[in-house]
């Protein structure tokens, strides 16, 4: 009796807790389904001056229609706020250095990074100085996105998991977010400086000039400059040159097994001249960390165009960002962005004397910091104290227990303001390139095309004012006075309008050889071959072209770089290396036999081939790469993207003074990275047959909480596909990284237009659109650049 009395209550509380267990789910549930944004419905809203329609397709891209520039501008924000108001509170904070508010201590070093630059007082300094309309304009967006928030059911799910609460958003905030594209786009360009730093230091002249070329044989520049000679060899290498990382010898690590190349971006312009229609052709596809929600939020915008006409605006949209389209087309111009990687951030070392507590000498002299105290607040923690010196040249950085100012563009007056809305009504291209000249947005490649069939490039954003000394060869890091000062005025930003060959493309690498050059600087271009590619495939095409040809440059995954490589492996591993050596022999095999020419899923030779020049690059700059590191971890080892260049030259050439120690030939050095390869892809009983480049390309796009609650990571990310294309090649994908949209339009012409985009259009993981449009992205299969057919339609009245 007792026994079965046992049983009962054991089933009893057994079966109570499946209860409890599916009653959290369900309140779970409830939950989530409270925070979802508002589709359909009407809501009075005091302020507007006339009615304000949303009207959302089956993907959740919306058409948003009003009579007024402001009534649209409110509606946009609320959309924005009920979408992805987590997102656009983690842009703020990113620039802001606030996110330990939300994910505590461990937040602290990257809050400290960016309070150095005290971009919150930049931002509330900035829109003391806007202009009435633009800030009217700013305010309506505001109001918006703090009464989506407030019309949630519930608060969004990320603020619920922290145990935080959301603060109202500000307009303020709005000029955070454009910052927080500063410091995506171009602070990586501090690392940069003290890599070349410390090469500078540890290299000599001649050694230097051939280590860090100022150009490569693949750059495609846009006004067919020609090329720029290489430097010659030296004679003997730097100290460091193939010395081991680890002190006792061991070798580290294959660092190009989990490389991926985070310069990216491609955009093109085909004129009418080439076109089916004779309206020009603008294609885009920005490259950025990939993540859930995508950066950009997809949306067309209507409203009056002061003429007595409608003015239809469509593209995407930054949430959080002043309220307009980023990159798009207006009905009559279309434009593109890649980053201009031009030169924008300079190291200049700092002097300190006991004998002059408190101060620092920059090249005009001694000078006392002036010090700004930032309280960082704390999740779970009081708030830390934390100190900024600013000295007239900026913010000061310690490195390796030296002392920087870091002079950047971003810290100027004008680094940021709200003439990007220009671009709403230019009505040609060359209206566009005098707006792109006057655009607070980071320093970007800008191509335009119109409806006549014009196209044009100069850079949109803030440029600095440089000299005309060779950019490659100053290292400002050394404490030689800062090379610019002020910005560039607009009449002299470098253009391009109407090429002869009637195409203009870029792809972060150089884009000038002849004047112009040094006004850009590098501030780290990329190789030049994936523009190579593109430009090449582009002039390949003849004949009329139509928007899905040139949409289908975007796809392009064709092994052109990578083929060099993998036929120097090949030369290497003939039959005295094998000798004895089944897994060369295999390497060869996978070589020659799983390769098609392509970055292709199924490839072993292209990831046999890719592993081959990294495992030289780790043989090579090895000995650079702690001390590099140790000044930052970002930092690149090389000091440039056109080290396999460098290298290149070396195996071709075979200089006895380069040759690392500990090989008898060079053939021992090519030898030995095939051989890092194979140990790396064969460790813990792998085969070398399986490791095929999809292996090693698979999609990890997730959502950032996911990474504190990685048990989420099912619901919150999306699914784990093999992605075919890498860096140096159009198709640039990794498994974090690689093409947030895939835009092609003609302006005009709008309905023919196609875009791809990772992710859906909400941040939300009950959402309809949450993962809406991703699977056509990773297929490759584009959908309408114009929002589809309404299904939902939510109304605002006064």
């Amino acid at each position: 009796m007792r026994q079965r009395r046992w049983k009962t209550w054991a089933l009893r509380g057994l079966g109570g807790l499946l209860l409890l267990v599916v009653l959290a789910a369900l309140a779970a549930w409830l939950y989530l389904r409270a925070s979802l944004a508002q589709l359909d419905g009407e809501r009075q809203v005091p302020g507007l001056s006339a009615a304000v329609t949303v009207e959302r397709d089956a993907a959740g891209v919306p058409l948003i229609s009003g009579s007024s520039r402001l009534d649209v501008a409110y509606a946009t924000g609320f959309v924005h706020a009920q979408e992805r108001y987590f997102q656009m509170d983690l842009l703020r904070r990113t620039a802001a250095g606030e996110l330990a508010e939300l994910f505590g201590p461990r937040a602290l070093p990257l809050d400290r990074a960016r309070r150095l630059h005290r971009f919150r007082a930049r931002a509330e300094h900035t829109l003391a100085r806007l202009p009435a309309a633009d800030r009217a304009l700013l305010d309506r967006y505001v109001a918006g996105a703090n009464d989506g928030y407030k019309a949630l059911g519930a608060k969004p799910f990320e603020y619920a998991l922290t145990g935080t609460e959301a603060r109202p958003w500000t307009a303020t905030d709005s000029l955070l977010v454009v910052w927080a594209m500063y410091i995506d786009l171009q602070a990586m360009q501090e690392g940069r400086d003290l890599a070349r730093g410390w090469l500078r230091e540890h290299s000599d002249a001649a050694q230097l000039a051939f280590l860090l070329p100022e150009a490569s044989r693949w750059d495609a520049t846009l006004d067919k400059g020609a090329a720029v000679a290489p430097a010659p060899i030296p004679e003997r290498a730097p100290g460091w040159w193939g010395t081991p990382l680890d002190t006792a010898g061991r070798q580290v690590a294959l660092r190009g097994a989990d490389f991926v190349d985070s310069v990216g971006s491609n955009n093109w312009a085909v004129a009418g001249s080439r076109s089916s229609s004779g309206a020009a052709i603008v294609s885009d596809d920005m490259h950025l960390g990939l993540q859930l929600p995508n950066i950009w939020y997809r949306l067309a915008l209507r409203f009056p165009d002061g003429k007595g006409g409608q003015r239809r605006v469509a593209g995407v949209s930054l949430p959080g960002a002043p309220p307009t389209v980023i990159a798009g087309s207006n009905g009559q111009v279309a434009w593109a962005f890649t980053n201009s990687y031009a030169d924008l951030i300079d190291l200049v070392a700092l002097e300190r004397d006991p004998a002059r507590a408190g101060q620092v000498r920059l090249p005009s002299g001694w000078e006392t910091p002036q010090s700004h105290v930032e309280m960082i607040a704390v999740k779970g923690a009081q708030p830390e104290r934390f100190v900024v010196r600013d000295t007239s040249l900026g913010p000061i950085r310690e490195a390796a227990g030296r002392l920087y100012a870091v002079r950047w563009v971003a810290h100027d007056d004008a680094a940021v303001n709200l003439n990007h809305l220009q671009f709403e009504t230019v009505a040609s291209v060359e209206e566009g390139l005098e707006v792109a000249a006057i655009d607070g947005i980071p320093a970007q490649n800008i191509v335009v095309g119109d409806a006549a069939g014009n196209i044009g490039w100069t850079i949109a954003g803030t440029l600095p004012a440089r000299g005309t000394a060779q950019f490659a060869t100053t290292f400002p890091v050394t404490g030689d006075t800062p090379s610019w000062s002020g910005l560039l005025p607009a009449q002299r930003y470098p253009r391009i309008v109407n090429p002869a060959d009637g195409q203009i493309t870029t792809a972060n690498s150089r884009q000038l050889m002849g004047e112009g050059a040094a006004v850009l600087g590098d501030g780290g271009f990329d190789l030049g071959a994936r523009n190579r590619q593109i430009a090449d495939g582009l002039q390949a095409l003849g004949g009329k072209l139509d928007v899905r040809k040139v949409f289908d440059v975007a796809l392009d995954d064709r092994a052109l770089f990578m083929a060099g490589w993998r036929e120097r492996a090949l030369r290497v591993l003939d039959a005295q290396a094998m000798k004895g050596q089944p897994q060369r022999a295999e390497f060869r095999r996978l070589l020659e036999q799983s390769w098609d020419g392509h970055a292709s899923v199924d490839s072993v030779g292209y990831r046999l081939a890719r592993g081959y020049m990294w495992a030289l690059h780790d043989l090579f700059y090895a000995g650079a790469g702690k001390a590099i590191t140790a000044l930052d971890p970002k930092a690149p080892i090389a000091g440039t993207s056109r080290w396999p260049e460098v290298v290149a030259r070396l195996l071709d050439a075979r200089p006895s003074g380069w040759l690392p120690a500990g090989y008898a030939d060079w053939r021992a050095v090519e030898l030995a990275a095939v051989d890092r390869v194979i140990a790396e892809l064969t460790q813990d009983g792998q085969v070398l047959a399986d490791a095929t480049w999809g292996a090693r390309n698979t999609v990890e796009i997730a959502h950032p909480i996911s990474l504190a609650v990685p048990a989420l990571k099912p619901l919150l990310g999306a699914p784990a596909d093999r992605l075919p294309g890498d860096a140096n090649m159009p198709r640039v994908a990794g498994p974090k990284f690689g093409q947030s949209e895939r835009m092609t339009v003609s302006p005009g012409r709008e309905e023919e237009g196609l875009y791809n985009m990772p992710g859906g259009q909400s941040g939300h993981p009950l959402s309809p659109f949450f993962l809406a449009g991703h699977s056509e992205w990773v297929k490759a299969v584009p959908v309408p650049f114009l929002p589809g057919k309404p299904k939902y339609t939510l109304r605002f009245k006064p």
